[in-house]
């Protein structure tokens, strides 16, 4: 089980191949009306099994509301839902007790909760982990809609194939609706299709490929966060390097800026006379931990796959031996399309909790 937010705090709790997993939603208020075939059909583009690029374990996802909403309107109380899990194969996993796989948790939480730790299938390390935090995501995307604020991501590029990116001064919602059609969310579809046959290469090499995703949130007021610990950098990348497979976050021209000069970097501010604005927009809509009223910019970097079928070097810890190890199961070749809508979602979570300061 593990906890985020200040306001709107987000609790998830289960194992890949337990029978269900869950979410706890607690400080939404009363009175929010959720619309469920919409929230179904967000969980859907997360959902395996769908495509030549996801894992063959086929989950429908379809969560299960024990409390917080009625009738589709939130009734102040804790949203809780669970996931059953309905499609797990527990026996590919039986030895990982002893031979850890390289670049998952598996060693590290071994020495740290014993041998008694649930493995299989990543156990509570899983990015299986993601699908009850898109259930609390697609509630917080829809309470950022009734007030006015939009996300949407999309893959930024794939094994060092770049899509084009977001207009990062005039990024709308007319852009955020025509990813929303696309299987494969990406702005240049030349782009994409260059990304899934790299990826598909990586699938018949046994192998795997990461990727870049860039969210955008647009209708922000001016002044949301704080400075320091409570800026809107450090409570995205919070929730951010909770999705699994994350290893950077970036706002903005991110590193890109460390190479440019103060001149060059500076987001000069414009009026029209009645709202105020930068010209660029390199600092990712946020100045001293603070919203500045531009569109947020944001990206999330995901490592390949770590289970790939190729043979790999280990160790047998029972044994103290080098061993080598053959990983089966069912595994995604490239996170980064199923994670697209993750990274909404715990986007959408964040801003939910910071509006609530």
């Amino acid at each position: 089980m593990t906890t985020y937010g200040k306001n709107i705090k987000l609790t998830i709790y289960g194992g890949s191949h337990d029978e269900h997993i869950g979410m706890i939603l607690s400080g939404v208020p009363s009175g929010i009306n959720i619309d469920t075939d919409k929230l179904l059909a967000f969980m859907k583009r997360r959902a395996p099994g769908q495509n030549a690029y996801s894992t063959k374990r086929r989950e429908p996802d379809i969560p299960v509301f024990l409390s917080g909403i009625v009738d589709g309107v939130t009734n102040g109380e804790d949203i809780e839902a669970v996931i059953y899990n309905t499609n797990h194969r527990s026996g590919d996993y039986s030895s990982l007790w002893d031979i850890p796989r390289p670049s998952h948790a598996d060693y590290t939480a071994r020495i740290k909760y014993g041998e008694g730790v649930d493995l299989r299938g990543g156990g509570h390390f899983s990015g299986r982990l993601t699908a009850p935090m898109c259930i609390a995501g697609g509630i917080c995307l829809q309470m950022l809609e009734q007030k006015g604020i939009f996300v949407a991501a999309h893959i930024h590029s794939v094994a060092g194939i770049k899509d084009a990116e977001f207009d990062s001064v005039n990024v709308c919602l007319d852009d955020f609706k025509s990813l929303a059609k696309r299987d494969f969310p990406t702005i240049d579809e030349a782009a994409g299709v260059a990304m899934q046959e790299e990826i598909e290469r990586a699938r018949l090499d046994c192998d795997s490929v990461g990727g870049v995703i860039e969210c955008a949130a647009i209708g922000l007021p001016v002044g949301l966060g704080e400075h320091m610990f409570d800026g809107v950098e450090g409570r995205i990348s919070g929730i951010m390097f909770g999705i699994p497979a994350v290893k950077g976050v970036e706002f903005g021209l991110g590193f890109g800026s460390a190479a440019l000069r103060g001149s060059q970097n500076n987001d000069s501010f414009c009026t029209d006379g009645k709202t105020i604005k930068t010209v660029t927009n390199n600092c990712g809509g946020i100045l001293g931990g603070m919203t500045d009223g531009m569109p947020l910019i944001f990206r999330a970097a995901f490592k390949p796959t770590p289970s790939i079928s190729k043979v790999q070097q280990s160790v047998s810890l029972s044994r103290m031996e080098n061993v080598q190890l053959e990983i089966g199961g069912r595994h995604d070749p490239c996170v980064v399309p199923r994670a697209v809508p993750v990274v909404e979602a715990a986007c959408a979570i964040a801003l939910c909790d910071m509006l609530q300061d």
